[in-house]
């Protein structure tokens, strides 16, 4: 039986590259890639354009834009646009974005709950073609609609995913969400209480938990040479683990080590500081959290994690052959 199977892209390769890679996966059988929108390094309304344009079949992520820098009406229009490029391709990913990066550029996470609940309530409208009144505590919109005079008026197959984190997100996101973008950064037995809460959220909602995709962001770092493909994940690691509390928190990384990573490493890092601080993540970290190593061992690890409730890796190359990582996953 084929399995699903996705790709995560994000900024370690040229964006020309990237066509290249989304279209060999598609070759080979995955089913969707994913952009990434976290630091300020790319944007992922860009990537997923292009991917759509040169892919036929595989569906195209999100994974995941916030909810708090794009208007609401500017955000269905957006995913509105990108469903006239790829019908019935789209999924939008959205996650409730994190500090230091938003208070930083001078957003101020209030009330995440309730400012991701109202977003997904007049973003799903108007991607249903409604006219929408709506005056909630983030958002006020008095009768608007997507203004389609020339293309088609019908209601869009926009898939709306949450990538939570935090207990409140996770349950609210089975609540109101088509699925759950879940975590990377987490060893699979993080997913037990992550189905837990899903499964609660649903059942407000009367609904069950295989009602709720569940994709999951993998790091994975496939090579030939076990050694290499370590060092490739502990590269990233020291990044995510000095510049996203959030991340660190998820992957229970103590908080002496993360400080001595984040003495070390300024904001944007630099390769040679990365380098300089990279010795600070365990191996034993890598191997918990990541799907690393040679192609039967990273094999392996992501089964562990369809195991505990990953409907749909979506794996992230760390670095080295994205081509490698494809052809080890391939399901054609």
């Amino acid at each position: 039986m084929t399995e699903r199977v996705a790709l995560y892209l994000q900024d370690s390769h040229n964006l020309r590259d990237g066509l290249e890679y989304v279209r060999y996966a598609e070759q080979r059988g995955f089913e969707a890639v994913w952009q990434a929108e976290s630091r300020l390094v790319r944007d992922a309304i860009v990537p997923m354009a292009a991917y759509a344009a040169v892919t036929e079949r595989l569906k195209v992520g999100s994974g995941v834009i916030n909810n708090w820098t794009r208007n609401i009406g500017l955000l269905a229009a957006t995913f509105l646009t990108l469903d006239d490029l790829a019908p019935d391709r789209i999924i939008c990913g959205i996650g409730a974005w994190w500090d230091p990066l938003a208070r930083n550029v001078g957003i101020e996470r209030r009330k995440p709950l309730l400012a991701m609940r109202e977003t997904i309530e007049v973003l799903r409208r108007l991607l249903n073609m409604e006219r929408v009144t709506f005056h909630g505590e983030f958002h006020h919109v008095d009768g608007i609609e997507l203004d389609v005079v020339h293309g088609r008026r019908e209601p869009r197959n926009v898939a709306i995913m949450i990538g939570a984190t935090g207990d409140q997100m996770m349950e609210m996101t089975g609540e109101i969400a088509d699925g759950c973008v879940m975590n990377y950064c987490v060893p699979p037995e993080y997913n037990d209480r992550a189905l837990e809460l899903l499964d609660k959220g649903a059942r407000k909602a009367g609904r069950t938990l295989e009602d709720i995709d569940r994709p999951q962001l993998v790091v994975c770092s496939v090579d030939h040479d076990h050694d290499k493909a370590i060092d490739y994940s502990r590269m990233l690691l020291c990044q995510y683990l000095a510049q996203q509390p959030h991340i660190a928190k998820a992957s229970g990384v103590s908080p002496e080590v993360v400080a001595q990573i984040q003495s070390i490493l300024g904001w944007p890092a630099t390769k040679e500081q990365i380098n300089q601080a990279k010795h600070l993540v365990p191996e034993e970290l890598i191997h918990r959290i990541t799907a690393s190593g040679t192609p039967e061992e990273a094999r392996a690890k992501v089964d562990e994690y369809r195991k505990r409730g990953c409907t749909c890796p979506i794996l992230y190359p760390a670095g080295g052959n994205v081509h490698l990582l494809v052809d080890t996953f391939a399901q054609q």
